[in-house]
């Protein structure tokens, strides 16, 4: 271990660990029934349940010993009761914990160091490369995507909790501390409802406003103080994405007036954001020929933010332009005092615009299938009666001619009238926000030229075309399949002159989303890896080819088996054959509070992204990409992965079991995000194939058998072995940063896994089966990445996560006890059990996840 990896792990050992037992012992006086004994045994549960493990004992035996040996309760609803209390306490541990993380972040990760803007600046005054610095920067940009994937289980007032208790811990003051942590006592974690698309959006609204606003004044500050001829007016280094009430892709609560309200409030926030800086300017710019500007420019704000029914008559143009003149005021006759922060005003207007964040509108290609097949049948002209029949060629002919026409009267169902509007909701947006408001539409399931050419029609009918269609239009490739046959749809899409003519106009840039979530669940981790970096390259050649460039934009999620983990060096690997004009991820859920909950780990990961990609551009030769035998090898073993994982896919009992031992039927109940968990609108069965892919990896991940995240791996390497290939996989190992962060985040998912608790499951008559497949190859696996990377345990290049990681875990483990044994409870009473019981397990089962993920940070 190095010696700034030694002293950030004493940091964490004593700024997050001692202290988390310090201030632990101050749950004690927290307003709970009987809060005392609880305290007490959740510990003895604890101890239990270590020890329980080890004598290979299942959850059901370690919680009825539990029972017999430290209570008395009488009757079975009391230990129930018992067990709440155990989780209420266990949920507010977490929180305290990640406050506590918070709160120590400076002092654990070195903010000028490897990474980050300070080190990339340095490098590029050292090497003389300042020319190439702000030529890659005329178009590079880093755009972070905000999702409302359901992976977020803290309610916005826990939120506000942990900001201000990470606030109190900074200080060190005990009084606020205490009084904080009985706020949380006192506060539901269970939200009554499903939250609406709306009310997500305002909850990723608040990180805007308190965190991405001040980080990206930072970043871009710290960045014109260096290279003050760097322009940013013209290319924002940093954009902000956003899903919550534009993606309808299975959410029929979306709606084209929640689009439109969302746009409202985005537009909302930011003014009030640049009202306030306006009003600190003040503040401090009390100098003659200044604060009357400065007075009718806060007017102005106030008008738009807080009168209703003001007529909108703001632009950012204007705004700066009063901004300039005030600074050219100061710089002459004031000493250019406090122009620093004129300067950062100026920045963060140019990077959020009137829009702060770009509304995507996303929809499953078979929602723009059902809306042509209705119009076709309404017998209105629009499209002929046979269109459904008719190959794909004349129907992309008849969609690139269609004319604008009112539809919605032809239209059957809800979902696909909504669609059809939301071409008048992009008009609109655009005239309010600017282009950049709303200026993208995501595909999903796209397999065919058809498919992109369905949207262009949608514009058509909507009145939009030619020169007026300020719109991108962008295929999500997922699946396997779809990702092989992305470059064959791509060159045919090329080929049409019309959607060449639109790609002209759009600056010569084609934008393709590749999801990582359906191909993990699909093709398993090495294979859904592998398959997102091939069709990267082959369709940056192709789009190459064609005069265009390519922009990826990753659907990352939070966790490795949905693109996550450590992203940025990921980033860092990819070569000059694949394009990295930008780097565009989502981030969602728990990764959103994690790495970008406070301004400090906001910048330095997003300092860490802009690094990743501005190296790669200017130190070419530091991460050689993989060629010749160095990809055969990858997909060679990338296949062994895909076969392996297909077999576990393949069982016909492996539906079941999710649904049986892992705590997914009770996944809605949560009530933690507005979109269903499963796509179409039955119910009433189960199939692997309609679940969507988040709940599917957070299954996995309260079960503590994180099977998205390795499973394949160790197969694939010892087929390797048995071929005679180890040696290079070792040298490519040593080589490539891709290879060696892809096996690092594999590591990272096996760390959150833990089989002892599942372990009962082996003598299983229905079930036992998958969990030996399942068991075995995580044994395999870390058996051989230990071998391959020649260290004793896992994670052993990330000792900070790592102990994290364990500390966590620990935390938890009494959690995803009793959500087992909750579990168990329930298929043993089967419908014999009385319906009050059976609710009371399936409420503990529920509540149980929200600690159990909410620990993981990004397991879901």
């Amino acid at each position: 271990m190095d010696v700034v990896s030694s002293q950030s792990v004493q940091h964490f050992k004593n700024d997050v660990g001692t202290r988390f037992q310090l201030y632990n012992s101050l749950f004690t006086s927290l307003p709970f029934n009987r809060i005392e004994k609880t305290g007490i045994l959740l510990s003895l549960l604890s101890n239990m349940c270590e020890e329980g493990y080890e004598k290979a004992l299942s959850p059901v035996e370690i919680v009825d010993d539990f029972f017999n040996r430290h209570t008395s309760y009488p009757s079975t609803k009391a230990q129930v009761d018992l067990l709440f209390r155990l989780v209420q306490y266990i949920e507010r541990q977490v929180v305290l914990f990640d406050a506590l993380e918070d709160a120590s972040y400076k002092n654990i990760n070195d903010l000028s160091g490897a990474g980050t803007l300070k080190q990339l600046m340095s490098e590029v005054v050292q090497n003389n490369k300042e020319a190439d610095f702000e030529q890659v920067l005329k178009d590079f940009c880093v755009r972070l995507v905000l999702t409302a994937h359901p992976t977020q289980f803290y309610p916005g007032s826990v939120l506000g909790i942990i900001r201000d208790l990470s606030s109190a811990l900074i200080k060190n003051d005990a009084s606020e501390i205490n009084v904080l942590l009985q706020q949380l006592g006192k506060t539901p974690f269970l939200k009554k409802k499903k939250p609406t698309p709306y009310d997500e959006a305002v909850s990723l609204i608040w990180y805007l406003e308190n965190v991405f606003y001040p980080a990206a004044g930072r970043i871009v500050g710290a960045l014109k103080n260096q290279f003050p001829q760097i322009d940013t007016a013209k290319h924002a280094l940093l954009k902000m994405g956003f899903w919550p009430g534009g993606d309808r892709d299975g959410n029929p609560f979306v709606t084209t007036d929640t689009t439109l309200q969302v746009a409202g409030a985005l537009r909302g926030a930011i003014l009030k954001c640049y009202y306030l800086d306006v009003r600190r300017l003040r503040r401090r710019l009390t100098f003659q020929g200044i604060e009357e500007k400065l007075t009718e420019l806060e007017q102005q704000l106030y008008d738009e933010v807080f009168v209703p029914g003001y007529e909108s008559k703001i632009r950012t143009g204007a705004i700066i332009e009063t901004l300039e003149a005030i600074k050219v005021i100061v710089n002459e006759n004031h000493n250019g005092l406090f122009v620093p922060k004129i300067q950062n005003l100026i920045n963060k207007i140019e990077i959020f615009g009137l829009h702060f964040a770009s509304l995507d509108i996303r929809q499953d290609s078979s929602i723009h299938e059902k809306l042509y097949s209705q119009i076709a049948a309404s017998g209105a002209g629009v499209l002929p009666e046979g269109y459904d029949q008719l190959p794909d060629k004349q129907k992309i002919a008849l969609l690139l001619e269609l004319p604008k026409a009112d539809v919605a009267s032809f239209l059957k169902d809800d979902v696909v009238k909504d669609t059809a509007q939301v071409v008048d909701a992009v008009r609109a947006i655009q005239a309010a926000n600017g282009e950049e408001g709303c200026n993208r539409y995501i595909i999903s399931h796209c397999t065919s030229v058809l498919n992109i050419i369905e949207v262009v029609g949608l514009f058509r009918l909507g009145g939009i075309s030619g020169e007026a269609l300020n719109v991108d239009v962008v295929p999500l490739f997922e699946t396997i399949e779809d990702l092989q046959n992305a470059g064959t749809i791509m060159k045919d899409l090329y080929s049409i002159p019309a959607y060449k003519e639109h790609l002209l106009r759009r600056g010569k840039t084609q934008t393709i989303m590749v999801g990582f979530s359906d191909g993990t669940k699909d093709g398993g981790y090495l294979m859904a890896n592998w398959g997102i970096y091939r069709a990267k390259e082959e369709l940056t050649r192709i789009t190459r080819q064609y005069g265009f460039d390519v922009i990826f934009f990753d659907g990352r999620g939070g966790p490795p088996s949905r693109g996550g983990g450590k992203t940025h060096k990921f980033y860092a690997s990819m070569g000059s054959h694949i394009s990295n004009k930008e780097i565009q991820l989502t981030i969602q859920g728990q990764t959103v509070s994690a790495n970008f909950g406070i301004i400090e780990s906001a910048q330095f990961n997003l300092e860490q992204l802009i690094n990743a990609g501005v190296s790669n551009s200017l130190f070419t030769d530091r991460y050689p990409p993989l060629s010749g035998k160095k990809e055969e090898l990858m997909q060679e073993l990338a296949s062994y992965g895909f076969d392996a994982y297909l077999k576990l896919k393949e069982h016909p009992q492996l539906a079941n079991y999710l649904y049986e031992m892992s705590p997914l039927r009770f996944y809605n109940e949560t009530n933690i995000g507005s979109r269903p968990a499963k796509r179409g609108q039955s119910q009433s069965s189960f199939s692997l194939g309609d679940l969507r892919a988040i709940p599917f990896a957070g299954a996995w991940s309260q079960l503590k058998q994180n099977v998205p995240g390795f499973y394949g791996v160790g197969t694939a390497l010892k087929k390797m072995e048995y071929i005679g290939r180890f040696e290079e996989l070792k040298k490519l190992y040593k080589e490539s940063l891709y290879f060696k962060t892809l096996l690092d985040n594999c590591e990272m998912a096996m760390s959150k896994s833990y089989f002892p608790i599942t372990a009962y499951i082996e003598k299983d008559e229905q079930f036992g089966e998958i969990w030996k497949m399942i068991y075995d190859e995580y044994m395999l696996t870390k058996e051989y990445l230990l071998k391959l990377s020649g260290h004793d345990t896992l994670m052993a290049s990330y000792p900070v996560d790592k102990l994290s990681i364990r500390m966590r875990e620990r935390i938890v483990k009494p959690l995803v006890t009793i959500q087992q044994y909750a579990l168990v409870k329930l298929r043993e009473g089967g419908d014999e059990m009385e319906e009050p019981l059976r609710d009371a397990y399936g409420k503990l089962v529920m509540r149980c996840s929200f600690g159990i993920i909410n620990a993981g940070r990004n397991s879901a």
